[in-house]
């Protein structure tokens, strides 16, 4: 699985040249065998970072995106989606730091930066998002934390 997301991320970067909110839904979709319509790959052109403003990671928007899909498909209600989303959320934002792409990208977007310098914070960032989803779909349940009111 590692192997195939590491081939499969270069690809996606260096042929297709797409953002890391469509790579990571494309790879998902993937390894989850769930086809994913052109109109929701397309929704996710912008969200590296919203549009480059070094918002919200596109690995988290890309990732929460499949969840929605993925989770709807199982049959799971839209309050256990929302909540498994939070939990990602938080789960991310621990393993890595931040779900800003501010933080995990430093440098932000300027035409000097080399081309796909988040590859590989991609990379981890996908196979992160993956176990998650195994984890909570195999074990028939969900992680519970608090979530704000």
């Amino acid at each position: 699985m590692k192997e195939y997301i590491t081939k499969r991320v270069h690809e996606l970067y260096w042929k297709e040249d797409i953002n890391c909110a469509r790579t990571s839904l494309i790879c998902l979709s993937e390894l989850f065998e769930i086809t994913i319509e052109p109109q929701t790959i397309w929704s996710a052109v912008g969200l590296h970072g919203a549009g480059g403003y070094r918002a919200q990671c596109g690995l988290v928007e890309g990732a929460l995106m499949f969840m929605g899909i993925y989770l709807h498909v199982l049959g799971k209600k839209e309050d256990e989606i929302v909540s498994v989303c939070y939990n990602f959320a938080a789960e991310f934002d621990k393993a890595f730091g931040s779900l800003r792409c501010f933080e995990l990208r430093p440098t932000g977007f300027s035409k000097n930066d080399p081309p796909h310098m988040c590859e590989k914070l991609t990379c981890n960032g996908i196979e992160f998002a993956y176990q998650y989803i195994l984890g909570i779909t195999k074990q028939g349940g969900y992680r519970q934390t608090e979530q704000p009111v």
